[in-house]
């Protein structure tokens, strides 16, 4: 790992504290973070459409591998929705609970950690997939400390929250390039195939649920599509 790869692999962990420091200094309604969800999400589906699949079917590893590793990522993300959903109900008896679902910043720290080592996959794969996948997964973080914005995360906490999260995607990035460096296609299949199921849980059971709590509006269909072309858009430039 070159310091040019680690420069890129700062770029999403000071957007993600950027993102922070913006949401510290203004608090999106909730229909303006069910749009960010949106954009969000659509983000995160396309760097699975558009180069995180394909990335996967360029290693050739073996089916068998792939299959196993998505389906064991799947499981994992099972277990950890139902860790969280426990750990919300005893919060909700106490009292405790606050207007930050804790499954949701459970969930955002692990997909946060998973990015990183996609980026980091992708540096060990070679080409340009590490860069294009640090610069559209920047766009994902940038929205999100201003998804995770609520009346009970503001000011400091929100700030402090987003630098973590910056932290967490930067430290993955290394460790996944550090420990992917010369690995066989199929562990860097199989690890990318593991982080694609964690990726489409983000997506479909955390984000874009959290999104239709609030009643939705059309725009919102719209703002999906735009947050993947925006990713395709990053994509396409890095050809």
């Amino acid at each position: 790992m070159n310091t040019h790869n680690l420069l890129i692999m700062a770029i999403p962990a000071f957007v993600a504290l950027g993102g922070g420091v913006l949401a510290a200094f203004w608090t999106p309604n909730h229909q303006t973070r069910s749009l960010i969800q949106h954009f969000a999400a659509g983000v995160v589906l396309a760097a699975l459409a558009v180069e995180l699949l394909p990335e996967i079917s360029r290693e050739h590893a073996p089916g068998l591998v792939l299959v196993a590793c998505f389906a064991l990522g799947s499981l994992f993300m099972y277990g950890l929705k139902l860790w969280t959903m426990k750990l919300e109900h005893r919060a909700s008896l106490s009292g405790t609970a606050t207007g930050l679902s804790t499954g949701l910043l459970l969930a955002t720290f692990i997909d946060v950690a998973t990015d990183g080592f996609i980026i980091g996959a992708g540096f060990a794969a070679g080409g340009e997939t590490g860069t294009i996948l640090a610069l559209g997964l920047s766009v994902e973080l940038l929205f999100l400390g201003l998804a995770l914005a609520s009346s009970a995360t503001q000011g400091r906490r929100i700030v402090i929250i987003s630098g973590a999260l910056g932290l967490t995607v930067l430290v993955f990035s290394v460790l996944g390039s550090i420990l992917l460096a010369g690995a066989s296609h199929a562990v860097i299949g199989g690890t990318l195939a593991f982080s694609a199921a964690a990726l489409l849980y983000l997506v479909t059971e955390e984000l874009l649920m959290e999104a239709h709590e609030v009643e939705e509006k059309p725009v919102s269909t719209l703002v999906l599509f735009g947050g993947f072309l925006t990713f395709w858009c990053i994509q396409l430039m890095g050809q």
